[in-house]
Parts: structure tokens; C-alpha cells; sequence
């Protein structure tokens, strides 16, 4: 009992209200705000005009096609050039939008840190160094393992991203879970050509994570010492729940996004939100049996190696 309210005494100690990352979240928050419209006025709506231009490209293209002509190179290497100047002028504006959903995250956390005050333990830095780990598995699995789906000019696609983000935050908990889902695909965005996506990447598998972690670890409480029916079907659930809530978000999501956001024509929205909601299930029932199998495989053995992580 003694040492439980020790414990208890260091623990009201060490957390004290903190306000610096308050600070930096509004400072990055006004500098992205002004980064983010200055940005759009200038290089994103040069990238409206350079798209319009490839889709015409791509109708002449179309023409040779139809008629079994040979389609002229100068029209490829035309479409190439567009292409990649698109590319870079929509990377400002994106930039910009990522670094504001971030400025909000880190609002939200500097809030929490200013009310209730924060406490430093160990196992936040094993936790960090764990995040590290997933977050290059998410960028792995998003930037290599994946099958791109072309719609007009814009593209979605199938890919193993989600089962990192996932396996995250059931390894590791669903707030450092989130944050390497977040921070590792919205890279994998930044760095491809689905650069426009980033933001709306960045918000979804921070959900993702918070949510699968959540059900896991508060309600289920995985980590914990049960018997192997029990963890093999809540962390199903759990897994179920977060990937139920993915396949209605990303494509409603993504619809608003690409329509008020990044000015993608209503129809195009809508037809990339129906294709997007078909990958979107299958990324989902993929993301459900292959995280399931690998959190249920990989729990005795670090249980055994001693670096299994209580949440």
C-alpha cells in the first residue's frame, strides 16, 4: 500500500502543466494558415489549369487510339511534362494543408498538456522508438505494396498501409499507433504522386489508430492476461471497428476534400468517392485478417522476449 501511494505521489509530482507545445502548435498554425491560402492562389490553381490541359492531351491520345494510329511521341512526352509539372505545383499547397491538420493535432495535445498537465515515463520513449518502426512498415506497405487505380486524373488505389497502422495501434496503443499510421502513409503521400491526398491521409489513419487502439486496449484490454479465444476475438473487433469506420469515412472524406479542398469538378468526386469506397472494403478486409494474424503471432513471442508493452 506504501509503495502505491508513493507511486501515486511521484506520479502528482513529475505531471505539471506544460504550454509549450501549445505555443508551437498556434505559431505553426498561423504560419501554415497564410502558407496554406498563399499557396493555393498561386501554384494549386496553376495545377487546375496544367490538369485541364493533360485531359486534353489525353483525348488526342484517345483519337490515335480509336483509330489504330500511331500515337505521335512529342503527344507522350507532352503528357509526361504536364504531368510532373502538375505534380510539383500541387506539392506547395499540400504541404500547406498537411502542416495545418498536424497544427491542429498538436493544438489539441498542447491543450490537454496546458489543462491537465503532462507526466514523462519510460515507456513513452520505448513507445517512440516502436512508433519509429511502424511508421516506416506503414510507408513501406503504402509506397511498395500497392496496385494504383487511374480515374481521369486523379487515382486511388489497394495497398498493405492500413494492416501497419493497425498493427500499431495494437502493439503499441492507439495514440502512438495513430501518429505512426499518420505520419508514415501521409509520407508515402508526400512523396508519390498522391500528394493532394496527404492531409485527408494524415486525419483518416490517425482515426484509424485511436479508434482500433481504443476499443483494443480500454474496452477489450488486449494486453492483459486472458484466454486465447478471448484475445483472438476482440482484437478482431477491434480491427473490425477501426477499418468499419475507415470504409465509410475515406470515401465520404475524400469527397468533400477533393471537392471544397483541392476544386476536383463534383461528378469526378463523386465518381472517384464510389471507387474509392470498392478499394476501400477490400484494403479493409485485407487489413483485418493480415493485422489480426501477425498482433496474434507476434503477442507470445514478445510476452516471452520481455518486450511486450502493457496499454
Amino acid at each position: 500500500m506504501e509503495k502505491e501511494t508513493t507511486k501515486i505521489e511521484t506520479d502528482s509530482l513529475q505531471r505539471k502543466k506544460s504550454y509549450s507545445l501549445l505555443i508551437a502548435a498556434v505559431i505553426l498554425m498561423i504560419a501554415s494558415v497564410l502558407f496554406t491560402v498563399t499557396s493555393y492562389k498561386s501554384s494549386y490553381k496553376q495545377s487546375l489549369e496544367t490538369k485541364v490541359q493533360i485531359t486534353e492531351v489525353k483525348n488526342q491520345i484517345k483519337e490515335y487510339e480509336k483509330q489504330d494510329q500511331t500515337v505521335p511521341t512529342e503527344l507522350r512526352e507532352q503528357q509526361a511534362k504536364l504531368t510532373n509539372d502538375k505534380l510539383k505545383q500541387e506539392k506547395p499547397y499540400s504541404y500547406a494543408l498537411t502542416a495545418l491538420f498536424l497544427s491542429i493535432v498538436f493544438a489539441i495535445k498542447g491543450l490537454y498538456n496546458a489543462i491537465k498537465g503532462t507526466v514523462v515515463k519510460k515507456t513513452d520513449i520505448k513507445k517512440l522508438a516502436a512508433a519509429g518502426l511502424m511508421a516506416a512498415l506503414c510507408y513501406i506497405g503504402f509506397a511498395v505494396f500497392k496496385i494504383d487505380i487511374p480515374v481521369g486524373t486523379e487515382k486511388t488505389a489497394f495497398h498493405f498501409g492500413n494492416v501497419f497502422c493497425v498493427l500499431a495501434a495494437l502493439l503499441i496503443g492507439g495514440y502512438w499507433g495513430g501518429l505512426a499510421g499518420a505520419v508514415g502513409m501521409t509520407i508515402g503521400d508526400l512523396t508519390t504522386s498522391y500528394v493532394t491526398s496527404a492531409p485527408k491521409t494524415f486525419f483518416l489513419k490517425l482515426m484509424i489508430g485511436l479508434i482500433v487502439g481504443f476499443f483494443a486496449h480500454k474496452i477489450f484490454k488486449v494486453s492483459k492476461e486472458h484466454s486465447a479465444k478471448y484475445v483472438t476475438g476482440a482484437t478482431i473487433a477491434s480491427c473490425v471497428l477501426g477499418m468499419a469506420f475507415n470504409v465509410v469515412a475515406d470515401p465520404v472524406v475524400g469527397y468533400f476534400y477533393k471537392q471544397y479542398l483541392l476544386g476536383v469538378p463534383q461528378d469526378l468526386a463523386a465518381a472517384l468517392a464510389k471507387i474509392n469506397a470498392i478499394t476501400t472494403f477490400v484494403n479493409a478486409v485485407v487489413c483485418v485478417i493480415v493485422a489480426s494474424i501477425f498482433y496474434l503471432a507476434l503477442r507470445p513471442a514478445l510476452k516471452k522476449s520481455g518486450l511486450f508493452m502493457e496499454n
